[in-house]
């Protein structure tokens, strides 16, 4: 009987399951194929994967039945398309969840991201479509813009209904900190939007995964989170290659592209742990405390982090309403064919 040495069995291991090793691997798709291909624990959508997939035939289907859905629910124009939208999100976070054995991310409306109360009005909507469902609110994380309304958002769903928050389009380290103080379940650092950024303001086209910024975003958070026993975990996302999904192996979640996900599948090189909790507790961060004023002004100070932030608000809001107007004009096609 043969046998392999472990110098061996790691090279003909993929990148992707090296990672695993390290890191639970989350998919950033609406793709049910993506998901049922490269086995990832969880999977998160938002408006515009979700807008991506409402355009494929293979999911017209759902679709439709949310269409029929809001038509049933009645009300004005605008009541029904807001409960299509709802059944939509949910319909493919219970797709999803048939593909995965963890959880499904479902973003509440971008355009709400200014709006504490209505953010948890649309994260238990949600929640209870998920329970009429048959999903307990355990496997599902209701995503979250990382203004200070949605981080206080969280808090109230968090703490006040045991509903587990994902705050996205986070890019500061005054977002991330205070999430940690708010006790979320869940952040997700965009770590390409970050070197999108840099690449576009500072004259430098190319990085080094060791020193891309939003590698050195991310670390820094991990290791603050790490070093003061925060109970909130770090979901790395917003991948431009897997360099950077690389040099952060170790962060507790990481969320990849179907693209990135066949490129690791692909690659048998080595993959290392770059993060633990052991380095981070020896790193010298010294902890902070931010109240509204702080947060504001600590915030405002990272330009790079208010461009994007307002950058992916607007982006998620416009690809609300393009999938808005999709549903418009489905329904009324339905509506005139009955």
């Amino acid at each position: 009987m043969s046998t392999v040495s472990p110098d061996k069995r790691r090279k003909m291991e993929s990148a992707l399951n090296q990672l695993k090793k390290h890191t639970v691997v989350v998919a950033d798709t609406g793709d049910f194929n993506a998901i049922d291909e490269y086995k990832p624990q969880d999977a998160t959508t938002n408006p515009s994967l979700i807008l991506a997939a409402a355009k494929m035939p293979a999911y017209h289907h759902l679709l439709d039945q949310a269409i029929k859905y809001g038509i049933a629910k009645g009300g004005t124009e605008e009541e029904q398309v807001a409960n299509t939208m709802d059944k939509l999100f949910v319909s493919f976070g219970l797709e999803i969840l048939k593909k995965v054995p963890g959880r499904v991310s479902t973003e509440v409306d971008a355009r709400l991201s200014f709006d504490k109360d209505e953010m948890v009005a649309k994260a238990l909507r949600f929640i209870t479509l998920y329970k009429e469902a048959g999903i307990d609110k355990e496997r599902v994380l209701i995503k979250l813009s990382s203004t200070w309304e949605g981080i206080q958002a969280g808090r109230v769903l968090e703490e006040k209904h045991g509903i587990h928050c994902n705050m996205t389009l986070l890019f500061s380290f005054a977002q991330a900190v205070a999430c940690a103080e708010a006790k979320v379940t869940l952040i997700s650092p965009f770590v390409g939007r970050i070197l999108d950024w840099h690449k576009e303001n500072t004259g430098r086209t190319s990085y080094e995964p060791h020193e891309d910024p939003g590698v050195l975003s991310v670390t820094k958070i991990y290791n603050y989170y790490k070093k003061f026993g925060y109970s909130t975990v770090v979901m790395g996302a917003s991948f431009r290659n897997t360099g950077e999904v690389k040099a952060l192996a170790g962060c507790d979640l990481l969320t990849i592209s179907p693209g990135l996900l066949a490129e690791l599948s692909q690659d048998h090189s080595t993959v290392t742990e770059m993060l633990n909790v052991e380095k981070a507790k020896a790193c010298d961060l010294e902890k902070i405390h931010l109240d509204e004023k702080d947060f504001r002004w600590q915030h405002n100070e990272d330009r790079m982090a208010v461009e994007k932030l307002s950058d992916g608000i607007r982006k998620f809001a416009a690809d609300a309403i393009k999938l808005e107007t999709m549903i418009k004009e489905k329904m009324l096609n339905v509506k005139n064919s009955q």
